[in-house]
């Protein structure tokens, strides 16, 4: 777009509704701040702490959190100008709860590492340069870009950052936008879509009375978390829901679950297939559902064949199938350890032809209803995209690269050698909070505000209920002068690209408020400008027209392949997420680096969770030092012994072994990403992150683990007592 005349359908796109029914424009010329009643505790619009600061009296603001794609609703706690505390917002799809990653989002906010100032690299070393001087830098070196040699390399984006996003690279002439996630459900999303029609169909906790999940952690890191540990209250409650975990190693998920089962990695769906044979030869349970393709595969995994593929014993499948059939309905999923294998596609469609054989489509999983604003749904990340851009940026292709909310440098395994292709881009850019890897790696580094310093819209990617735009609106004034919001230095680069559709806006603000006055009446429900704006934000998200969606079921393929072995490396590496790490975006906070973690209490530092018989067999003890040993390299940290891996398997959490991102990351622990083999799903295409064949070795010293209770000894005495159940069983009413 370009030119000073715009006509309606292109004024619809620009403003993200493409495609959308009627709509009016007011003025650009909104007011900047909306003051507060003095001393009213209610959710309030813009903030301007001068007017209303009363020592002692707080104010609660609506926003979203955005320390992970679910897009949270929060309500931050705003006292003498300063936000203080944050909670779920009640309204929101999480409801009451937060997770640990949003609670401590706050010391991102306030944290001492914060960029505060524009830099550029001069002489090797990026140096601090005023906005002005950037202005003109990137104008120099993007502007004039050939049409295709630039792209924009970002995490999870949408609302209107995403439509100005959009409308800068149709300025660029840049067609690739490579959209990262280390953690995803890429692969699920492509097998629901098959099979379903639907990429992300609404997954009913409350109606399932068994839950069987091979690998999704979704009380920990998959999907929507907060949402589904609400819904997972529902399905304990009443007539208390059965939960079946399949794993190589235990995730908060498995901790809570009724019957948690350890299978070897990448084995899952020969699993899901064992109980299908079980269902439909001991269980009487109809196939009818199922083309005959399908069945014939079924047949051939017997109880015995998947107990010697899988190492899971013949009678647990039984026992599982068991649940399965008279507890109905059920819900299957498949998650991250299932897909993360080069056969992790079929691995997903055999978990979701249990759904299909057990008629659960259309009970637990029912279809989504998708937002008819096109433009500011959610462009969902995967791992393919950094393989993909890996290729092209060591091709040459590109001579300016964009990054932001995305840390390649750091998330990608050592065989894609991603600095070094990084540096062959000629000018690279980045728009950041904080040091990490990929932006000290860059020419010109643009200072972000906070998300809690900034206005916003975004549009979580998984959406059970209504159709939402999530507001993020200012809850304190910025920290530093010299940070600018996303949408703000989007607006700008238009302005200096010359796209003059959006030289009438004054900021980012002026832009929003046109965008959303804009919104088609029927969304508005009769509200004028000032009182619409004010409603939205004040209650932190607005409804959205959806269109009802639809699921079909076309069941794919369910050949498995065999499970690979390797004598050179014999066992196989789980890089584990959780809820404090996460993929090492919050490894610089310091409230989660002392969060013990969920299932080993160990915190500040890496570990290898190793099985006793493992363990036993190679005279590994607790807390000694363990070389892990794959093709691509060797990393080194403390061993943890633990039931809750597979004897096969040793798991190291993903997030720590830093090499920038400020004083709380830097050089803590190790990066199990590093030495991942380069093997991807065949079907997908995406990282097969779970595939890796490692060997360990002991290093030759040995330190207490860094643990909460460390030996559970305190003065002498021990702090928790602990007996096996049956000899609890013997002492009861003793």
């Amino acid at each position: 777009m370009s030119g000073s005349d715009i006509n309606r359908r292109d004024f619809l796109k620009f403003m993200g509704l493409g495609g959308v029914g009627a709509a009016t424009l007011s003025g650009c010329d909104m007011p900047t701040t909306i003051t507060l009643e003095e001393g009213k505790e209610k959710v309030v619009a813009y903030l301007a702490p001068e007017e209303y600061a009363i020592p002692g009296i707080g104010v609660t603001f609506a926003s979203t959190c955005q320390q992970c794609p679910s897009g949270c609703g929060v309500h931050g706690r705003v006292r003498e100008g300063r936000v203080l505390k944050l909670e779920g917002n009640p309204e929101a799809l999480n409801g009451k709860g937060l997770c640990q990653m949003g609670q401590a989002s706050l010391q991102g906010h306030y944290n001492p590492d914060r960029i505060t100032q524009p830099m550029a690299r001069k002489g090797g070393a990026l140096m601090p340069v005023s906005w002005e001087d950037a202005w003109l830098l990137m104008k120099e070196k993007a502007s004039g870009t050939a049409q295709g040699r630039s792209a924009w390399f970002t995490g999870t984006v949408s609302g209107h950052q995403s439509v100005l996003l959009a409308a800068l690279n149709k300025a660029w002439g840049s067609k690739d936008h490579y959209v990262y996630e280390a953690i995803n459900n890429a692969v699920g999303s492509a097998v629901n879509e098959a099979v379903l029609g639907d990429a992300t169909p609404v997954y009913r906790f409350d109606k399932a009375k068994a839950v069987l999940s091979f690998g999704a952690d979704f009380l920990g890191t998959w999907v929507s978390p907060v949402h589904f540990s609400r819904e997972y209250g529902k399905f304990r409650s009443g007539d208390r829901g059965v939960l079946i975990q399949v794993e190589p190693k235990m995730t908060l998920t498995g901790g809570n679950a009724d019957l948690w089962v350890a299978a070897r990695p990448g084995t899952e769906g020969a699993v899901a297939l064992g109980i299908a044979n079980v269902l439909l030869s001991e269980n009487q349970v109809d196939g009818k559902q199922l083309p005959q393709a399908a069945l014939d595969v079924i047949s051939q995994y017997s109880v015995s064949k998947v107990a010697e593929i899988s190492g899971v014993p013949g009678d647990t499948l039984v026992r599982i199938a068991g649940y399965l059939k008279e507890r109905s309905p059920s819900l299957v999923l498949s998650g991250e350890s299932a897909h993360g294998h080069t056969n992790g596609y079929q691995n997903a469609m055999a978990a979701m032809m249990l759904n299909v054989l057990l008629g659960n489509i259309g009970q637990t999983i029912e279809a989504s209803n998708s937002m008819v604003f096109d433009e500011l749904k959610a462009k969902q990340g995967n791992s393919k995209a950094m393989l993909d851009f890996a290729a092209a940026a060591g091709a040459g292709e590109y001579d300016v690269v964009f990054f932001m909310g995305a840390n390649p440098v750091y998330t990608a395994p050592a065989h894609l050698a991603m600095a070094d292709k990084i540096a062959k881009v000629p000018f690279k850019v980045a728009l950041s909070m904080f040091p990490d890897e990929t932006t000290m790696s860059a020419d010109l580094v643009l200072p972000l505000s906070s998300p809690y310093e900034e206005w916003a819209t975004s549009v979580s990617p998984y959406q059970p209920k209504d159709a939402a735009i999530s507001m993020s609106q200012p809850l304190m004034k910025p920290l530093s002068v010299e940070t600018r919001s996303l949408g703000d230095i989007l607006l700008s680069m238009l302005k200096y690209q010359g796209v003059k559709d959006y030289e009438t806006f004054e900021d980012y603000y002026a832009y929003l408020r046109s965008a959303l006055d804009s919104l088609p009446a029927s969304v508005k429900a009769g509200k004028d400008s000032d009182a619409f704006w004010s409603a939205a934000v004040q209650k932190g998200f607005i409804k959205a027209p959806s269109k009802p969606g639809s699921l079909k079921v076309s069941l794919g393929e369910l050949d498995q392949g065999g499970y690979q072995t390797n004598g050179d490396y014999p066992m196989n590496l789980v890089p584990s997420s959780n809820q404090s790490m996460y993929d090492g975006r919050n490894a610089n906070l310091p409230w989660l680096q002392e969060a013990p973690d969920q299932i080993t209490k160990i915190f500040w530092d890496s570990w290898v969770e190793v099985h006793p018989k493992t363990a036993s067999k190679l005279g590994i003890k607790e807390g000694d030092f363990i070389r892990i040993e794959s093709d691509q390299g060797v990393i080194e940290t403390q061993a943890y012994i633990y039931k809750g891996v597979h004897v096969d398997t040793v798991a190291i959490p993903m997030g720590r072994g830093h090499e920038e991102y400020g004083r709380y990351a830097k050089g803590n622990g190790v990066n199990p990403l590093k030495i991942l083999s380069p093997v991807v799903d065949e079907k997908s295409g995406e990282l097969a992150t779970h595939a890796t064949r490692v060997r360990i070795s002991k290093v030759g010293r040995s330190e207490e683990l860094p643990r909460l209770g460390g030996s559970e000894v305190q003065v002498g005495r021990r702090l928790v007592s602990t007996v096996s159940a049956d000899v609890f069983r013997r002492t009861e009413g003793a």
